[in-house]
């Protein structure tokens, strides 16, 4: 079973996030914002696929995905970063930060079980 990494403020979307990939097979670890990420990272065992929310208190996802990359279990795991951003200058930052790709708010449920098992190479 791949492991997803979700981080959100948004507790309805932490919900929606966990309903939607566990429906679909995979183990979901949520986290609230990138403080509280950084932290459980280290005691999660496995994971296959990061999940940023791009705009968080305390830590913005550009910022975690900056801190992720120093980590060196995952210099390489996939990073998306969900965001209702669509501007492509945003989209940059995230590539330049070292974000593998995105998936835009609100998401579709089938298009982010889809996204994600591509990068969890499901």
């Amino acid at each position: 079973m791949k492991t997803i990494f979700a981080v959100d403020d948004s507790p309805t979307a932490r919900a929606s996030i966990e309903y939607t990939l566990s429906k679909a097979g995979f183990q979901v670890v949520l986290a609230e914002d990138g403080v509280k990420a950084l932290e459980k990272i280290p005691s999660t065992p496995q994971i296959d696929v990061f999940l940023f929310d791009v705009n968080m208190p305390n830590m913005d996802g550009i910022t975690l995905i900056k801190e992720v990359r120093k980590l060196a279990d995952h210099k390489f795991t996939p990073i998306l970063f969900l965001t209702t951003e669509s501007q492509e200058s945003k989209k940059m930052e995230g590539k330049a930060a070292g974000a593998s790709g995105w998936v835009v708010k609100p998401f579709d449920p089938e298009q982010l079980i889809a996204v994600i098992s591509r990068f969890a190479g499901e």
